[in-house]
């Protein structure tokens, strides 16, 4: 497996040796950090420590609940969010549909994948909401203008929840009410993530002594430690990945291939092509066949091969959107690894204008 290319860090992410030797030392403190007894506080320090880390990288000034995941931090807000409404962008992450509930207001994008404002604007009419919107979307990489959209939620006595899991440690994190991140997604452990609360009070408890009463369940202290070394070692150099991605777009353009977003704001990590005609399952099998790891989307969703709804909230045509595939950048991918990916592509372009 060592010649093989791994491009789906939009799923997830090697873990960082920085955060490997973090979990081993939080496994040398073995202890449930809830226990009162000696062993116990020695395993609640470093959890605190781990917290405070996490915080500080993060420009956090506020609460810090760890989760499972950003899934879960998801669901917590999605369910205890002190405030009636519910509403989500059309574009979100599978689980924001599930966690906001069935009665959530579908709030449509324009053909960029930016939220449509006047939209967001009806909704918040309608009375105090927890309003979900992705920070950079999962498959295309589109960056939300969250400043702006906090600004009208605010205004409207609503809450804003941020899903973060592919800008945590890449860009800033947004001023809202409630953010969800994850470790796996930027080089720490799966199974750890947090929810950043702005106002405890905006969320009700859950009730259990962990976290403050606002999440069930013995804390993972050695993955926590984990994801704070993977977010304090800062690996990813965006302008350089950025350069990497407009030389991966601009020779798939050039063999017939399209950019999704192109156009618009994206993160330099995703990059989001299509073969129009094409079909993502075979792209995906004959990549896999070359040794190459890409996605027709997001981890949770794509094994299942259905169309993508993220394209076609777009409105993207179903000629482009049915040869979809996503190529997402790790800090360490190199240039060798794109010639190696674009080398497959145009062979698989060229067959496909010769059938």
């Amino acid at each position: 497996m060592s010649n093989r290319i791994y491009l789906d860090h939009a799923a997830t992410t090697p873990v960082l040796p920085e955060a490997r030797a973090a979990m081993e030392r939080g496994f040398g403190v073995w202890a449930n950090p809830n226990s009162p007894h000696g062993d116990g506080r020695a395993a609640r320090a470093l959890l605190e420590e781990a917290r405070k880390s996490i915080a500080d990288v993060l420009a956090w000034r506020h609460d810090v609940i760890f989760t499972s995941g950003a899934s879960e931090a998801i669901e917590i807000a999605g369910a205890q969010a002190k405030v009636a409404g519910r509403a989500h962008g059309a574009t979100e992450h599978p689980i924001v549909h599930h966690a906001m509930g069935p009665n959530s207001q579908v709030i449509p994008v324009h053909a960029s994948g930016l939220i449509d404002e006047e939209a967001l604007a009806i909704v918040l009419a309608n009375g105090p909401s927890l309003v979900a919107i992705q920070h950079v979307n999962n498959e295309t990489g589109v960056i939300q203008p969250i400043e702006r959209i906090a600004k009208s939620v605010r205004a409207a006595g609503s809450l804003l929840l941020v899903d973060c899991a592919q800008s945590a440690g890449k860009l800033p994190i947004p001023d809202a009410d409630f953010v969800a991140a994850c470790g796996h997604k930027l080089g720490g452990p799966p199974g750890v993530g947090v929810l950043l609360v702005q106002d405890l009070g905006t969320l009700e408890a859950a009730g259990g002594g962990q976290e403050k009463g606002y999440r069930r369940g013995t804390q993972d202290m050695p993955s926590a430690l984990a994801f704070a070394a993977a977010l304090d070692a800062r690996h990813y150099d965006l302008d350089r990945l950025a350069a990497l991605r407009s030389r991966l777009e601009n020779a798939v353009k050039d063999s017939g291939g399209v950019v999704i977003g192109e156009d618009t704001p994206r993160i330099p990590t995703i990059g989001s092509v299509a073969l129009p005609g094409g079909s993502s399952a075979s792209l995906l099998v004959q990549f896999d066949l070359a040794g190459i790891a890409v996605s027709a989307g997001s981890a949770c969703s794509s094994g299942k091969m259905k169309a993508s709804d993220v394209l076609a909230a777009m409105r993207v045509p179903d000629e482009v959107a049915g040869g979809f595939i996503r190529v997402s950048f790790g800090p360490y991918t190199s240039e060798a690894d794109i010639d190696r990916f674009l080398d497959e592509w145009q062979r698989i372009a060229s067959r496909a204008q010769a059938a």
